[in-house]
C-alpha cells in the first residue's frame, strides 16, 4: 500500500461563523489540493471535516497516513482515546458527533498516525492549508453545513 502524508487546517471566520476547510495530500509524486467553504460552522468542525475529506479521498483502503493538523481538539480526541469512549457513549457527550462518526467509519479504513503541528509557524504545508481554509471561507455560494447545530 502507499504511503500518504496529509496536511489539514480548518478556519472559520468568527466561531460561529463562515468557515473553510484545506488540504494537502502527498503521495510522490502526487500532490493534490482540495478546500471547500461553509456559510454557518466552526473552527472544530472544519478542522474534522478537513480529516474526514482527507481520508476519504484516499483511493485504496489500508493505506498508511501519517496527518498533520494543527488542531488539538482533533490530534488529542484521537490520540487519547476520547472519540472512542465518546463511540461507546452513543456520543452523549460529544460535540460534532456527526463528523466524529463519519470520521471513526474512514479511519478504520486506513492506518493513520496523527501528529500535531503548531498553527501559523513554519509548517510550509500547513501554513498552505490555512490558506486554502481562508481562501475557501471567504469565497462566493458557501454550502450549508448541515450537521451545524448552534447548540452544541
Amino acid at each position: 500500500m502507499p504511503n500518504v502524508t496529509i496536511y489539514t487546517d480548518g478556519s472559520s471566520l468568527g466561531n460561529p461563523g463562515r468557515g473553510g476547510y484545506g488540504i494537502v495530500l502527498l503521495s510522490p509524486p502526487y500532490r493534490k489540493e482540495l478546500s471547500a467553504g461553509f456559510r454557518l460552522t466552526t473552527n472544530n468542525r472544519m478542522e474534522l471535516m478537513a480529516v474526514c475529506v482527507a481520508l476519504e479521498a484516499l483511493k485504496f483502503d489500508g493505506t498508511d497516513v501519517t496527518l498533520y493538523s494543527d488542531s488539538k481538539y482533533v490530534v488529542d480526541s484521537v490520540e487519547k482515546g476520547w472519540v472512542f469512549g465518546w463511540e461507546r457513549g452513543g456520543f452523549a457527550k460529544a460535540k460534532n458527533p456527526d463528523l466524529w462518526q463519519r470520521f471513526l467509519r474512514v479511519y478504520r479504513r486506513h492506518r493513520v498516525k496523527f501528529v500535531w503541528v503548531k498553527g501559523h509557524a513554519s509548517t510550509v504545508e500547513n501554513n498552505r492549508c490555512d490558506q486554502l481554509a481562508v481562501a475557501a471561507a471567504s469565497g462566493p455560494n458557501l454550502a450549508e453545513d448541515v450537521g451545524y447545530n448552534p447548540a452544541e
